[in-house]
């Protein structure tokens, strides 16, 4: 187990490091959000090529399903970005620490990132090198709440693109499709992933040691980098969010309040 933890670790710093070069010579650090589907995927791979001893079946199957995970990420994400500047986090950092900023870069956003990555991805590393034998139970268990997740979070981003692509909705809210039901379908189905992939990882000896790696994820999608700090924005900038927010739950799927609805049917709120 630690020759894998070993490699990877040194294998997400690499590619952190070339990663940090790449955003100097570009201007633009977004380029590590982009990698960070995919950046699972090389650490899994360097995990599968390192390891031994874990269950082949076991093994193809968490490192397939991160693939599709991973991979589907990335292009959503180069697609959604490409041609549109630097994220406005990043230029707001850029600004605050002038010269600075490439240094404060490597450390706070290209270094913490893989930090995390390698810590979030425990579950799929650990599969490589303890062996739980046949596909059983928990596996199942892991499937359906990796499909569950990917359902929700490919789903909920291809009904926000085709809502952005109409001019007509410029402006409003996306409350149609799985946004009526959750204002955070792709963050609700990040968890279900993750916790999908733990789930499997828990039917080898080892797994159970992997527990962070969920629960990381969770509180960050939570409490850190996924709702609360796209809300502040959302708030901010997108009239009629608050009285969507009201009647739409924030994060895991239920049926919109109806009182806080029929407050709102006097005034046509922004559909979207």
């Amino acid at each position: 187990m630690t020759a894998v933890l070993g490699a990877t670790a040194l294998a997400v710093a690499a590619a952190m490091f070339l990663l940090w070069l790449l955003s100097l010579a570009r201007r633009d650090a977004s380029i590590v959000d982009i990698w960070w589907g995919p950046g699972f995927v090389w650490i899994a791979a360097v995990a599968c090529a390192v390891g031994t001893g874990g269950d082949a079946p076991r093994r193809a199957l968490s490192l397939g399903l991160l693939a599709l995970w991973g991979f589907r990420l990335g292009i959503y994400l180069f697609v959604r970005n490409h041609g549109a500047g630097e994220d406005y986090r990043y230029k707001a950092m850029r600004k605050r620490h002038g010269e600075r900023f490439g240094l404060v870069s490597l450390a706070t956003v290209f270094g913490l990132q893989g930090v995390l990555a390698w810590i979030v991805s425990w579950p799929v590393q650990v599969v490589h090198v303890s062996a739980g034998g046949p596909l059983g139970a928990l596996d199942l268990i892991g499937v359906l709440l990796f499909a569950t997740g990917f359902a929700f979070e490919s789903i909920g981003d291809w009904q926000l693109a085709r809502f952005k692509a109409d001019p007509a909705n410029a402006g409003r809210v996306m409350d149609s499709g799985l946004w009526r039901y959750t204002r955070h379908p792709n963050y609700f189905g990040d968890t279900c992933v993750w916790w999908g992939l733990f789930a499997i990882a828990l039917a080898t000896p080892a797994g159970r040691w992997t527990l962070l790696s969920p629960l990381l994820m969770s509180f960050l999608l939570l409490r850190v980098s996924g709702v609360p700090l796209l809300e502040r924005g959302l708030r901010k900038r997108r009239p009629g969010y608050a009285e969507y927010a009201e009647r739409t739950s924030a994060f895991f799927p239920l049926p919109p309040r109806r009182r806080a609805t029929a407050a709102a049917a006097p005034t046509t709120p922004p559909r979207g």
